[in-house]
């Protein structure tokens, strides 16, 4: 199949691409990686007359740690990040989840913010940077804002995003030393769309839970926090008792989705066995899960 026609701007920095966004408005899509734009404008699901690419604009290709922060530019490749010493030392949760993103292939060329500003209710990094109380930073011509990630994501494929506005960087909270972290999800096939996916950080303090933060994806229309699941771990021991009731609350505050990859029971029972395999795996620093 091929894209409806299109036009194609490749400035060299970020004025120039704000610029372009701003001419075009609507009618204007950023093409970073194009992992998942470019599927869509060949079904023409998506047909934008103008393509603003972002490849030139070495500006955007920066990994940083920024106080508490961890900051990652738009142009900054999954497969970079998987590996870049900054992220597996600062944020190992991120560097746990990357890996199942996709193929290698799509890694090598897909971007975070473009996944981010995708979207998709089944993909990994919005429950990543939910769990990590990310920021998005956006920008365009009027200015930059700076939202929490729990305020970008909207519903399936939609954020805050404005006519002329991109995802400039995301700024991960950077995880303490003495936290412990883990991704799990599971599909119907390698590299496939995930059917369900947890994305937890916890830390213990005199073998009580004294912090947690509980993010799933294929938990409803968009990746969401479970506020319910947290407030029943903190201030408990990380027993099978404990992580029992975890697990309930979880699943009763998720409304999953049923479509062709799985029903909605399915999920929730998996986001339930997710959870509690991710809070049991307290002996390593992180971890990830596999299908």
């Amino acid at each position: 199949m091929k894209p409806a026609p299109f036009a194609l701007a490749q400035p060299d920095d970020l004025a120039g691409v704000l610029a372009a966004l701003a001419r075009h408005g609507e009618a204007a899509r950023v093409l970073a990686g194009g992992q998942s734009l470019v599927p869509l404008m060949n079904l023409r699901l998506v047909r934008p007359a103008m393509l603003v690419s972002i490849n030139r604009c070495a500006e955007l290709a920066f990994t940083e740690r920024r106080g508490d922060r961890l900051v990652l530019g738009a142009l900054v490749r999954q497969a970079e990040a998987e590996t870049h010493p900054l992220v597996r030392a600062h944020c190992p949760l991120l560097a746990a989840a990357l890996p199942w993103l996709g193929p290698q292939a799509t890694r090598n060329r897909g971007t975070l913010c473009g996944s981010l500003a995708h979207a998709d209710p089944l993909a990994e990094l919005p429950a990543v940077a939910l769990a990590l109380e990310a920021d998005m930073l956006l920008a365009s011509q009027a200015g930059e804002r700076r939202l929490p990630a729990s305020e970008f994501f909207q519903d399936a494929l939609t954020t805050v995003l404005r006519p002329g506005e991109m995802v400039r960087a995301v700024a991960f909270q950077a995880q303490a030393g003495d936290e412990r972290s883990a991704f799990l999800e599971i599909g119907n096939r390698e590299h496939g769309f995930a059917v369900a996916g947890v994305a937890v950080r916890w830390r213990l303090e005199a073998e009580r839970c004294a912090f947690a933060r509980i993010a799933m994806l294929g938990a409803g229309p968009v990746a969401c926090r479970v506020p319910a699941a947290e407030a029943a771990i903190v201030g408990r021991p990380l027993d099978a008792g404990a992580i029992a009731e975890v697990v309930e609350a979880a699943r009763a505050a998720v409304a999953p989705p049923t479509d062709v990859h799985a029903d909605a029971d399915y999920r929730r029972h998996a986001l339930g066995v997710l959870l509690a395999r991710a809070l049991r795996q307290g002996d390593g620093q992180w971890a990830s899960g596999s299908r």
